[in-house]
């Protein structure tokens, strides 16, 4: 599983997150303390808000602890809004086009997790991004496809919640068709430049870990506690969207109609 971090709040030096603290993220690149596996070495990326209302985006597939670049950008960009991700692929290429995060626009999206028997409903699941969308579909993943189905949705008026929640029961949907048993494991959050959504949801009772710590000033939400700080970081609920917007939290419940089992 992949492990990410996003934050929002006063304009800082990534580094102070992605790569200063005794568990940064370049850190947990090959030391995850709470993942399937310790290393997360098939790419990495990051996506900030600046002055431009698009982000700006660095994704590369080097594993993070290698990258030079990373911690020169990380040491020289500050931004009131970031996301960073490292990757551990789960049966996709390692590419450029699918590191994490994604962008479309103003929209930053990243995910930990997946679609269980995604080959069995690729086909189906891509042909839910209207063909409006579907030529900025440049990888392959099943991370993207539904950033890309939920986005379609919050453009048709949705709020980014409702929209995510649609695109994931559509895909439990597809799964369900297939007769797929694996579980669909979603922690994911999508920003706007102004609003961060968060997502720790699963099919299953085991929804991968998401933590956020909030301060007077920021919020961090991310897979790990970054740091030694225990008393702030707090367990994202299993099935819930935390909305972070001028530093402070909103914890909802992300509901999510599931299909009957095939």
């Amino acid at each position: 599983m992949c492990r990410f971090l996003a934050y929002q709040g006063v304009p800082v030096f990534l580094e102070e997150f992605v790569s200063s603290p005794c568990h940064s993220l370049v850190h947990q690149s090959i030391h995850a303390t709470e993942a399937k596996t310790g290393t997360n070495g098939d790419g990495f990326g990051l996506g900030w808000y600046g002055d431009r209302p698009e982000p700006g985006l660095y994704r590369e597939i080097r594993p993070a602890w290698s990258d030079e670049n990373l911690l020169s950008i990380a040491r020289q960009v500050r931004s009131a809004l970031f996301f960073a991700h490292v990757r551990a692929a789960t049966g996709t290429a390692s590419t450029r086009a699918n590191c994490h995060p994604f962008s479309h626009g103003r929209w930053l999206f990243m995910h930990n997790g997946q679609i269980g028997g995604y080959a069995k409903v690729k086909r189906k699941l891509e042909a839910l991004i209207p063909d409006a969308l579907y030529g900025a579909r440049t990888g392959t993943t099943d991370s993207e496809a539904l950033f890309l189905i939920a986005l379609s949705r919050i453009e048709a008026g949705m709020d980014p919640m409702t929209a995510m929640a649609s695109a994931l029961a559509d895909a439990a949907a597809l799964m369900a068709e297939a007769s797929v048993r694996e579980p669909l494991r979603f922690a994911a959050a999508l920003s706007d430049g102004e609003t961060i959504h968060a997502f720790r949801w699963s099919s299953d009772a085991k929804p991968p870990t998401l933590y956020h710590c909030e301060q007077a000033d920021h919020v961090v939400i991310a897979s790990e506690p970054v740091d030694e700080r225990r008393d702030c970081w707090r367990a994202v609920p299993a099935n819930a969207c935390v909305v972070a917007r001028g530093g402070r939290v909103e914890i909802r419940t992300l509901a999510v109609g599931m299909p009957l089992a095939a």
